[in-house]
């Protein structure tokens, strides 16, 4: 639980705040962005306190998701209806939802849930926690859990009890954790799990990287590809643990496939307008400049 003696100064003054156990995941300022913002010294904090009923249900949501615990209220609030809140769409596009509940087993990952009529789909896994495993029931439950890479498979095995859903993971990053998983692809061209789902190998952050692209409209890509305020989309080499080039050759591939956003791991999300503005801002990302046309 978050420490009211381990307070950042950086949080507004108030009921809420965030403690110095925070690991700067982004999960609260993807769910609040209102309410959470960044402390300049790697943490999130509380830039303003709620004011408004849905900032006050945002920021609660953050609270219940926080991987480490790091948010904190000093009159403990009741967070009850926050908890059941979640998975909760993703505006912009229609059947996808956040899920919140990061996991500090993937440093605070991001994971979706895609609603379809042949079966939902997660893509990488949540914190297992039973409002979350109850509410994605309700929903429909998991077909298919999709695992773009071996650093986000946090609770997969509770997901594959609770829901009987088949497992994907690439074989190249098969651990002895994931070595029962039932879907491992190999090599790197790309694989049809069904008619509106394509596996996208990008090996580079890990050996087995993969991507998901759902309806040639929406990419989650892991922690290949995501989008910086002021950078665009980017990949970095810093947080590279396979290879540099092998990465940049991923990212120069996925030109050659068409979707308007990609919904990342780590970093932020980019919905463009339509698929050629995903275009032009991914070839951007690779330095090749877009055509005039």
């Amino acid at each position: 639980m978050a420490q009211p003696a381990r307070r950042l100064a950086e949080n507004a003054g108030g009921d809420l705040y965030v403690d110095d156990s925070c690991i700067d995941c982004d999960t609260c300022r993807t769910l609040a962005p209102d309410t959470f913002g960044d402390s300049g010294r790697g943490t999130a904090c509380v830039g303003a306190q709620p004011r408004s009923p849905d900032e006050h249900r945002r920021a609660r949501m953050a609270l219940v998701s926080c991987p480490t615990a790091s948010i904190g209220s000093l009159s403990k609030v009741d967070v009850r209806a926050a908890a059941r809140a979640l998975p909760t769409p993703v505006d912009g596009l229609d059947d996808i939802f956040f899920c919140g509940y990061a996991s500090a087993d993937s440093y605070g990952a991001s994971s979706y849930l895609i609603r379809r009529p042949e079966g939902n789909v997660l893509v990488d896994s949540p914190r297992a926690a039973r409002p979350l495993l109850e509410r994605i029931e309700e929903l429909g439950g998991v077909s298919l859990m999709f695992l773009t890479h071996r650093d986000d498979v946090a609770d997969h095995h509770v997901f594959r009890r609770r829901f009987g859903c088949d497992r994907v993971l690439h074989a190249d990053d098969i651990t002895a954790d994931t070595a029962a998983v039932e879907i491992q692809p190999r090599g790197r061209e790309p694989v049809h799990l069904a008619h509106d789902l394509l596996i996208v190998p990008v090996p580079g952050h890990t050996r087995g990287s993969a991507a998901l692209l759902y309806r040639d409209e929406i990419l989650f890509t892991g922690d290949h590809l995501w989008w910086e305020d002021g950078l665009g989309l980017v990949a970095s080499r810093n947080v590279c643990w396979y290879s540099w080039p092998e990465q940049q050759r991923s990212l120069d591939r996925l030109t050659g496939h068409r979707f308007r956003a990609v919904l990342p791991g780590h970093g932020g999300r980019f919905i463009a307008p339509d698929a050629g503005a995903m275009r032009a801002a991914l070839l951007r990302a690779t330095g090749r400049r877009p055509s005039a046309t």
